[in-house]
């Protein structure tokens, strides 16, 4: 492993250039912007080789995790992409189009609508994410699983305050 990373270096020249500031926010952030950019390389990359754009595996995945029979309303579509209602229905729309998710009338509800998964959807949302934990997984291999597990936490203890 290199004694000295890419930020490693930003950071140097920074405090060189500006002694009266403390850095230590780059140390952090810098790093994980840089390997988020590597995380979406990957992630494209899985969704593609299972035909799908990232915000389709996104809808597909968040019926998919609801489990059979693989439908939600268009609400709780929203809530779990966080995406405006407009772009909701464009992306249901879509999908649609693509056979990959069906439209039908909520059975308690006569005005309600429920999204469900085609088998089409199901089968590329498991290629997707099948993909995806491979090329994950190879982007954290650096790390043993305790470094992981740790790494986990942390992350999780800094994101509280934004989910």
């Amino acid at each position: 492993m290199p004694a000295h990373d890419e930020v490693d270096r930003i950071v140097g020249a920074w405090r060189r250039e500006r002694p009266d500031l403390e850095f230590a926010p780059l140390q952090v952030l810098s790093r994980v912007d840089r390997l988020s950019k590597h995380l979406d390389r990957a992630r494209r990359a899985a969704f593609t080789a299972s035909g799908l754009e990232s915000w389709e595996f996104d809808v597909l995945s968040a019926l998919r995790r609801a489990g059979e029979p693989y439908e939600l309303s268009p609400k709780a579509l929203l809530q779990q992409t966080l995406v405006s209602s407009g772009t909701m229905t464009n992306r249901i729309d879509r999908l649609v189009e693509r056979e990959l998710v069906e439209r039908r009338t909520h059975p308690n509800d006569g005005r309600g609508i429920l999204v469900s998964m085609t088998p089409e959807g199901q089968s590329r949302a498991d290629a997707a994410i099948s993909t995806l934990l491979v090329s994950e997984a190879e982007l954290l291999e650096a790390l043993s699983a305790p470094e992981q597990e740790r790494l986990a936490a942390l992350l999780r203890k800094l994101s509280l305050d934004f989910d």
